[in-house]
C-alpha cells in the first residue's frame, strides 16, 4: 500500500478507539506498523478492540496504564475528542513523543490529492457542495472526515484517480504535522471550542494548520469578509482565492449585482440559488472556487448551485406542498443557530421550536421573529418559547407536547407562501436520542400530514 513514510515495524500507540482510532489502527497495521490500541472500555464489552485483536493488534482496555508511554512508542495517535490534558497525552508530551490524529496518518497514505475544509460554521454544507461539484470531473471525489467515514478508512479505497474531499475540525488539525491539502478552504472564525483549546488564539492556531504546509503550487480559498481569516492567511505562500458576499472581486468568487460570480464569470442568478440565506451563498461561493481549482466542470458547478437541496438536518429543504415550503433545521440545538436560520428567510415563517430545558434564556430569538407569524412550541421548553413569542408579538402561538403534533398545528395555521421551519433552538434529548432522530421524525410527520414523500414539489 502507498505511503509517504515507512511505517514498517514502527511502534504506534493509538489512544481511544471509536471510529477514528479504530480506522487508524486498521490503516497503520496494514502499513506494517507495530500497533497497540488503548481504550477506556473494558475488553469484554469492547467489540472494536476484539475485532482489532483478532487481526493480531495488541489491545489494552479498561484503563490507561502509564507503562504504555514508558514503552516509548514512536508515535501517539490520539482520538480528536481526547483533550491534551489527558494523563497519557501529557506523559507523551513530556517524553517528546509526536502526537497526531488519524488525519495525519490518512494524508501520509493518500495516493491522491486532498481538499481540506474547515471553519467555525458551514463546513459540512461546503464539503458536500464540493463533493457534488466534482462529480463527473476527471477525478472521482471521495467524501471523508467529520461528514461521513473517517479519512483513514476512505484513504484505503483511494487511488491516484480520486480526490479526497475532507471536512476537518480544529481538534483534528491540531494533531497534524506534515498534512498538506492541495486545496484548502477556510470559511470563517467564531468563538468555538474554547474549553478544549484554552483560548481563541490557540483555536485560531489550530485552524491555521490547514494551510501551514502549503506551497506556491497549492490553493487556499478564504473568506474575504472575515477580518480574522484575512489576517490568518496574509502570509500564506499558496495561491489565494477570496470569496465574498459583500464586495465585487475581480479574481475570486463573489455575489454582485444579483449574480454569483467566479473569476469574473457569471455562475447563477441569486434568485436561482437553491438554498436560503446569505451564509449559504458564502458556502456555495467557497465551494465553487475550491471545486474549480480541483478540476470541476463549470457547468456542473452551476448545476449544483441551482439544485443542491442542503445537508440533512441543516436547513434541509424537505418539500413544497400547497405553496408551503418545509425546512428541517434540527441541527439548530441552540439559540444562535436558530437565529441564523430565521435570518435566512424574508417570507413569512411558521417556527417549530422546543426540546431539552437547559435553563437558558430564549430572549435572543425575540428580535429575529419579526417575520414569524406562527410559533409552535413543544417539549420541555414549550412554555419558555411561548413567552419569547409573546414578547416578539408573534400573532399565532401554540403549545403542544410532541413534535408530530407541532407539525399538524403548524400546517393548520399556515398560509400559502409560508415557510414551515423546524429550528428547535434546543438540544433534542428530552424526547430524542440525537438531533438526527428529531429531524427524521419531523420529515416523517410532514410526509404523514401532507400525504407526500420528501423531495416532492406540488
Amino acid at each position: 500500500m502507498f505511503s509517504k513514510n515507512d511505517w514498517k515495524n514502527r511502534r504506534v500507540l493509538i489512544l481511544g478507539l471509536a471510529r477514528s482510532g479504530t480506522e487508524a489502527a486498521y490503516l497503520l497495521h496494514q502499513l506494517g506498523a507495530d500497533v497497540t490500541v488503548n481504550d477506556s472500555l473494558a475488553f469484554d464489552e469492547n467489540e472494536l478492540a476484539q475485532e482489532l485483536q483478532s487481526l493480531g493488534i495488541r489491545t489494552v482496555c479498561g484503563s490507561h496504564p502509564p507503562e504504555l508511554i514508558e514503552e516509548k512508542p514512536e508515535v501517539l495517535v490520539k482520538n480528536p475528542g481526547i483533550r491534551y490534558d489527558h494523563e497519557l497525552v501529557q506523559k507523551a508530551v513530556e517524553a517528546g513523543i509526536p502526537i497526531i490524529t488519524e488525519v495525519e496518518a490518512a494524508y501520509d497514505a493518500a495516493p491522491c490529492d486532498m481538499i481540506g475544509i474547515t471553519g467555525s460554521n458551514g463546513k459540512t454544507t461546503t464539503t458536500t457542495y464540493i463533493h457534488e461539484m466534482l462529480k463527473g470531473s476527471s477525478r472521482q471525489p471521495l467524501l471523508a472526515g467529520n461528514i461521513g467515514e473517517t479519512a483513514s478508512k476512505v484513504v484505503r479505497q483511494a487511488s491516484s484517480d480520486h480526490v479526497m474531499v475532507t471536512e476537518l475540525s480544529s481538534f483534528q488539525l491540531m494533531g497534524t504535522v506534515n498534512f498538506r491539502p492541495n486545496v484548502a478552504v477556510l470559511l470563517n472564525i467564531a468563538d468555538a471550542h474554547l474549553d478544549y483549546h484554552g483560548s481563541k488564539e490557540a483555536y485560531i492556531e489550530a485552524k491555521a494548520m490547514l494551510f501551514r504546509n502549503q506551497t506556491e503550487s497549492d490553493t487556499l480559498v478564504y473568506n474575504a469578509d472575515d477580518p480574522i481569516v484575512c489576517s490568518m492567511v496574509e502570509s500564506a505562500p499558496s495561491i489565494k482565492i477570496p470569496f465574498s458576499t459583500k464586495k465585487k472581486l475581480a479574481d475570486g468568487a463573489c455575489l454582485f449585482d444579483g449574480w454569483l460570480w467566479l473569476h469574473g464569470e457569471k455562475l447563477v442568478r441569486e434568485t436561482d440559488f437553491s438554498l436560503p440565506g446569505s451564509y449559504n451563498i458564502a458556502n456555495g461561493l467557497a465551494a465553487a472556487a475550491a471545486a474549480a481549482a480541483a478540476g470541476a466542470e463549470l457547468e456542473q458547478i452551476k448545476s449544483v448551485l441551482r439544485q443542491f437541496g442542503g445537508v440533512e438536518h441543516r436547513l434541509q429543504h424537505v418539500m413544497v406542498w400547497k405553496e408551503r415550503t418545509f425546512f428541517n433545521n434540527s441541527k439548530a440545538t441552540n439559540v444562535p443557530a436558530a437565529v441564523t436560520s430565521l435570518q435566512a428567510f424574508t417570507q413569512p415563517v411558521i417556527l417549530i421550536a422546543g426540546g431539552l430545558d437547559r435553563g437558558l434564556s430564549f430572549d435572543g430569538l425575540i428580535p429575529e421573529m419579526s417575520n414569524v407569524h406562527g410559533l409552535i412550541s413543544y417539549g420541555e421548553t414549550a412554555c419558555k418559547l411561548l413567552e419569547a413569542g409573546e414578547s416578539a408579538g408573534v400573532p399565532e402561538r401554540h403549545q403542544t407536547e410532541t413534535l408530530e403534533k407541532a407539525v399538524e398545528l403548524a400546517i393548520d395555521v399556515s398560509r400559502e407562501g409560508d415557510v414551515i421551519l423546524l429550528s428547535p433552538a434546543c438540544a433534542s434529548w428530552d424526547q430524542f436520542s440525537t438531533f438526527e432522530e428529531r429531524g427524521r421524525t419531523f420529515i416523517h410527520a410532514v410526509e404523514q400530514a401532507t400525504g407526500k414523500k420528501a423531495g416532492n414539489h406540488t
